[in-house]
């Protein structure tokens, strides 16, 4: 054997969505790249703003030596001190650069509050469907993740997650806008979950905290005003990036924030800070952290997504799919005629669709589709669609 059993099991059990785009690949090699109607990555296409490329420009251009060099693992003060000022106003709380930790994207912020809060054996509450790497990052981490569903409109189930909560829970991940359903958490939700929280924490003697991973928070639709999670709960932690409301989720920038009012606010952000060194981020991208602080107000043009959701919306109803439509995010999860993901992902295949089995989400007999591609790519999947519909019928 040449990896470890436990990387062996994980290879094993690896996310469905990478699987979809590896056969996909192969059925691009094969067919030529614009025969395939490919809906599995969520991967922004929109060209980042205007105002990103000018401040990158500038930013490779500044002359000041030592701009490139290693910094505290908390990342540069200037950034975080605009992200801290920029939380404030949205959340109307007093965040402080002592708050935040600049980390290679929302990933790595995820991994670095895992690692400073979880002991061997603590649990991980995540919400079904979700986004299958908090499997992967709890267990980094030795945390055992709970898998709790939510109801039949991807909302949060209250009564299924308090019989999920034990004397071991310590973290409760939450992802709204949501990764596949696109679905967001009401603002009176999210008060119960937190009083639910304060009152079990209150119980075992022990805080939980509440992850907030939040990279589309821009990203909603029908003039949807998000809810602030830290008014919900003290203890929260906030895990986001710039991948998606600026489209740029190779450059890896994201951050981490504590709240103000957490149990244990200096301590949590000591921990983070040395998570994201011990891990061996050391720090976020130098360069990205410059670029970014000025664009804490920017975002793409959602319109072109609204569009494409709307557009997907007609395509799916007319060929007669069952489905909630998204609020947020750039996903689209049907529920598969038939009740079974892989035999509906199979026949789109055959059509030269690519879709991604709602069993990669922890929610078997859906499929995820993400609309961040073409209109054209959605309407010349319409034909295709309408007919799988009809074969399982």
């Amino acid at each position: 054997m040449t990896v470890s059993q436990r990387i062996k099991t994980a290879l094993e059990s690896a996310s469905w969505i990478r699987r979809m785009f590896e056969e996909g690949a192969e059925l691009k090699a094969r067919l030529g790249a614009d025969q395939v109607l490919d809906f599995t990555l969520g991967n922004p296409d929109l060209e980042p703003p205007a105002e990103f490329k000018k401040e990158l420009a500038a930013a490779v251009q500044d002359p000041r030596p030592g701009l490139h060099s290693y910094m505290a693992n908390a990342g540069l003060v200037p950034p975080r001190q605009a992200i801290a000022h920029h939380l404030s106003r949205v959340h109307h709380l007093d965040f402080k650069t002592e708050d935040i930790v600049l980390t290679c994207g929302a990933g790595g912020a995820i991994n670095i509050i895992l690692k400073a809060l979880l002991d061997p054996g603590d649990e991980v509450v995540v919400l079904a469907p979700f986004f299958p790497e908090y499997l992967f990052y709890a267990d980094n981490h030795g945390g055992a993740a709970r898998v709790v569903e939510t109801d039949e409109n991807f909302q949060l189930d209250l009564n299924r997650l308090e019989q999920a909560l034990g004397p071991r829970t310590r973290v409760v991940i939450i992802n709204s806008p949501n990764n596949p359903t696109g679905q967001v958490y009401e603002a009176e939700a999210l008060k119960e979950l937190g009083r639910l929280l304060t009152h079990h924490a209150g119980r075992h003697g022990r805080p939980v905290y509440l992850l907030a991973d939040e990279p589309y928070r821009r990203i909603v639709y029908d003039h949807l005003s998000l809810p602030s999670i830290f008014a919900a709960y003290p203890n929260t932690l906030l895990a986001t990036s710039f991948s998606k409301d600026l489209s740029i989720p190779g450059e890896r920038i994201g951050y981490a924030a504590v709240s103000p009012r957490a149990t244990g606010r200096g301590e949590l952000f000591s921990g983070l800070v040395l998570a994201n060194r011990i891990l061996g981020f050391v720090n976020a991208p130098a360069l990205m952290q410059r670029v970014v602080a000025p664009l804490l107000e920017v975002s793409v043009d959602v319109a072109y997504y609204a569009r494409r959701r709307d557009l997907f919306s007609e395509v799916l109803e007319q060929a007669g799919y069952d489905f909630v439509k998204p609020r947020g995010a750039f996903y689209f999860f049907p529920q598969a005629p038939g009740g079974d993901d892989l035999e509906v992902v199979a026949r789109l295949k055959a059509e030269n669709i690519l879709a991604v089995p709602g069993r990669g989400f922890g929610r078997a007999g859906h499929f995820r589709l993400a609309f961040c591609v073409p209109e054209e790519v959605i309407r010349r999947a319409a034909p295709g669609f309408a007919r799988v519909r009809g074969e399982v019928s």
